[in-house]
């Protein structure tokens, strides 16, 4: 794709709108995790270094186009203006002429941070009105936001049809890079390892990746569907009886393009959903009736680590148990263990996944880690994100 990275683009001197992703939890007004902040940090240096005049926006929380005092962005400005050494400026809003006049006051190397996108209904209905009002602000549109990319909102996609020069922040840029790259020319073997609670979730992206992959790893809940639909009694785990037909036939589709699948072959099962419920290790053919599994067991762990030796790339996304209950984080630690050790270009899609890899101290074994979540999947999906189509000039 043809597009620019912001190291590409001409900014010195330029009012340049950064959309960001501070969509950061806040209680009693203060920020309780800086994750995304920091993550955006390289690009907005950049800026500013290069003597950008840098105008931020970003989305926070759910105002359903309202103002709600709660969702204000202040705290974040506070949080930034510590990171950077140097004062945020703090809009009053995103839009108007106070904004505008605001913007047009800016002296190169310093930076403003819009208020709330979403107090305005004109961002989630990406409103031509509200786009080209946010247009108005600047001269240069960089979007480092990959977690909305997949969002056709004013700020993500209306926004960049009104300015002149358009490009992708360090962050966006890395995505783009792993995940495209990992779909297009991975180095092979490739292998995809998939977890998590349902087999809905991540039909779309298994049939993607059917074409792509030479080994597919499948665990966590949605792996119950797939027991059952080969004739294994799971007892009471996670079942998707609406879904079993289509387990059937992505299982046909498996043998029938020649990739190997790999199931897991015995759990750690429990009599209740609870972290201090009776539980043991139980292979598929001697599933407890009323048993749950909650992880997969000690046998499954050493097949899927055999399963990622050796390999080029391996894609992971979704856990492999319910790893917040100590008992049943086995399985996800082994895996992420094997994963990364295994010399591969590793790559996490991004949630619950990136979770348990930073519980477990490994983040920085992993060559990426997604900061999407429905935008990574809709992205191993094949589907277009609007967010990175519009950049593409």
């Amino acid at each position: 794709m043809a597009i620019k990275g912001i190291d590409e683009l001409r900014i010195e001197g330029k009012r340049v709108f950064l959309r960001v992703d501070f969509n950061v939890p806040i209680e009693k007004g203060e920020v309780k995790d800086a994750t995304r902040i920091e993550a955006a940090l390289p690009t907005i240096r950049y800026a500013l270094q290069h003597r950008a005049k840098l105008i931020l926006a970003s989305h926070l929380g759910r105002p359903k186009g309202k103002v709600v005092p709660e969702l204000s962005l202040r705290p974040v400005a506070k949080v930034l203006s510590e990171k950077l050494g140097q004062e945020v400026l703090m809009a009053p809003d995103c839009i108007g002429p106070q904004v505008e006049e605001m913007a047009s006051r800016l002296k190169e190397g310093e930076v403003m941070l819009l208020e709330n996108l979403r107090f305005h209904p004109g961002e989630e209905k990406n409103d031509p009105g509200f786009a080209q009002a946010l247009a108005r602000l600047a001269e240069v549109y960089v979007n480092d936001a990959f977690g909305t990319a997949h969002r056709a909102h004013a700020s993500i996609e209306g926004i960049a049809h009104y300015v002149k020069e358009v490009g992708c922040g360090f962050l966006m840029k890395k995505e783009i890079e792993y995940l495209q790259g990992a779909l297009k020319s991975p180095k092979r073997p490739f292998v995809a390892v998939l977890g998590g609670a349902k087999v809905s979730d991540k039909i779309g992206v298994i049939r993607n990746l059917l074409h792509k992959v030479d080994r597919l790893l499948i665990g966590g809940g949605m792996s119950y569907t797939f027991l059952r639909a080969q004739g294994y009694n799971v007892g009471r785990s996670l079942v998707e009886e609406e879904k079993l037909q289509q387990a059937r036939e992505i299982l046909r589709e498996v043998e029938a393009k020649g990739v190997e699948l790999q199931l897991p072959v015995d759990h750690i099962a429990a009599q209740e959903f609870s972290p201090d419920a009776p539980r043991k290790v139980v292979r598929n053919e001697e599933f407890p009736p009323g048993w749950v599994g909650l992880d997969i067991g000690p046998e499954t762990v050493a097949s899927f680590r055999r399963g990622v030796e050796g390999a080029g790339t391996v894609l992971w996304n979704g856990p492999m148990g319910v790893f917040e209950m100590e008992p049943f984080q086995e399985g996800t630690k082994g895996v992420a263990e094997a994963i990364a050790s295994s010399g591969a270009v590793s790559i996490v899609g991004g949630g619950d996944t990136a979770r348990a890899v930073a519980q477990f101290g490994l983040t920085d074994k992993f060559s990426h880690i997604s900061t999407g979540g429905g935008a990574t999947l809709e992205l191993l999906e094949g589907k277009e994100l609007p967010g990175i189509v519009v950049l593409d000039r």
